[in-house]
């Protein structure tokens, strides 16, 4: 087989994510949104079954810059999960409109910038995926051709448009140094500290948007409450991730001896986690209120990444909490979108739904690392690779934003079960939302038992 052959083979995955991305639009086209869906489904299906046939491959792919390991496989495996389930969401919040058929396919090019970020092996590849992500989301953003949809998109984009021009400025300096594209070209002690370090910040500030990381998360509140609940259940996950898992391959390189970047993200991730859960307090719409608590979790992810050097648990607490966070963020997404996205709507639905409220109790337990959650194993992992990693203090500043956050979900399950309200509608949910909430239910206590009990 020539090396063409062998570079298309190791991708893929990433190729039958494509060719779905194509026949769903196909399908747009032709007004088939409704075949468009099953071809979703079936397509992400494929590629995370191909990508966990090839687990344990280690490799990489046109003349190294795509990297096939471990990190970029399981990122299609959670990035194409969490496809599905916010697919599923969204057929039973968009049924029927114009563009139905455009957002399914806007899903699944999204969650392929997604895999890009995650394996990617050279900076044109990170600057790729950022762009195909970020404007697939920004036309998920605007669907409903409302003002408050309208106004998150627009911010979404200028917040995006500014990020994404200051991190391409930052890694013309890093490619000026090395004389090459490659992530691979960092992995030299003599470059200058001063002009890397620039190189580091102005990538921070790119991979931070697409993650919502603060400060630059602001356009995060405005977007998710404009959007479909749908499409902000999808943003929370799918871009966070594939931001994030490129933020390790770039740092996989990077000597700690020219910059001392683990200190500044641990700066990030101190900053993200205290103001994601101190502003959450304040929210009375549920939607804003997980926005906020997204910007928390990206915080609790960097615990993870600052170990890259120095701890044996960073990937294992990277994909980990990755697949948790998926879960129990796009279940409890999907218990807001079938009862309501304001405090009040949840009065008392213990006592017409009691199991939804119980799902929703669990979901916002596991978000703040209750055991025996998959929240839980997740966050012990981050907490175990920042302890590792020399960074006690940052573990300590993890588990007190624990508690504040324990009082931000309270704001929700108290009035689940100890508030009255009027009578509610006793009908089921809609067929999709529940096979969302029941699958991740289900999967957010078996993947924090199953951790648990590979790790004893």
């Amino acid at each position: 087989m020539s090396q063409m052959g062998i570079d298309l083979v190791s991708i893929a995955p990433q190729l039958a994510v494509l060719v779905t991305a194509v026949v769903v639009l196909s399908l747009e086209m032709m007004r088939r949104p409704q075949w468009g869906i099953r071809v979703l489904i079936i397509g992400m299906t494929i590629a995370a079954g191909t990508a966990i046939s090839m687990l344990g491959t280690h490799t990489t792919a046109f003349s190294e810059t795509f990297r096939v390991d471990r990190l970029s496989l399981w990122a299609v495996i959670i990035l194409s999960a969490a496809t599905i389930l916010c697919a599923l969401l969204a057929s039973a919040e968009i049924k029927g409109t114009p563009r139905e058929g455009a957002v399914y396919a806007l899903m699944v090019f999204g969650a392929l910038g997604a895999m890009i970020l995650a394996g990617s092996g050279d900076f044109m590849f990170i600057v790729l995926g950022l762009l195909i992500g970020t404007l697939s989301g920004m036309a998920m953003a605007a669907h409903p051709r409302e003002n408050s949809s309208s106004e998150g998109a627009m911010k979404y984009f200028v917040y995006g448009s500014v990020t994404g021009a200051i991190m391409l400025f930052g890694i013309t300096f890093w490619v000026g140094l090395t004389g090459t594209t490659l992530l691979s070209g960092l992995n030299d002690p003599n470059l200058p500290a001063l002009v890397t370090l620039i190189g580091f910040i102005s990538l921070v500030a790119g991979i931070g948007y697409a993650a919502s990381l603060f400060p630059i998360h602001f356009w995060t509140p405005d977007t998710f409450e404009g959007a479909p609940v749908s499409v902000a259940a999808y943003l929370s996950v799918v871009p966070k991730i594939g931001a994030l898992f490129a933020l390790v391959q770039v740092l996989r390189e990077l000597p700690v001896a020219v910059v001392d970047w683990p200190i500044i993200l641990a700066v990030f991730a101190a900053m993200s986690m205290t103001y994601g859960n101190v502003v959450a307090l304040w929210q009375d719409n549920v939607v804003r209120l997980l926005s906020y608590s997204t910007i928390a979790q990206s915080g609790y992810y960097l615990l993870g990444i600052i170990g890259i050097s120095q701890s044996s648990l960073v990937l294992d607490s990277l994909i980990v909490f990755g697949a948790a966070y998926m879960l129990m963020n796009i279940g409890a997404f999907a218990i807001t979108q079938a009862e309501g996205t304001r405090l009040e709507n949840f009065k008392n639905i213990s006592k017409w739904r009691p199991w939804p409220a119980v799902g929703m109790t669990v979901f916002l337990l596991s978000l703040v690392g209750m055991p025996p959650l998959a929240g839980f194993a997740g966050k012990f992992l981050l907490f175990g690779t920042a302890i590792e990693a020399g960074f006690t203090w940052l573990a300590v500043v993890a588990i007190l934003n624990s508690t504040i956050s324990l009082a931000v979900y309270m704001r929700i399950i108290v009035p689940m079960f100890f508030h009255e309200s009027k009578m509610k509608s006793t009908e089921s949910y809609a067929p999709a939302i529940s096979v969302v909430w029941i699958s991740t239910f289900i999967l957010t206590i078996v993947v924090g038992i199953g951790v648990q009990w590979l790790l004893n």
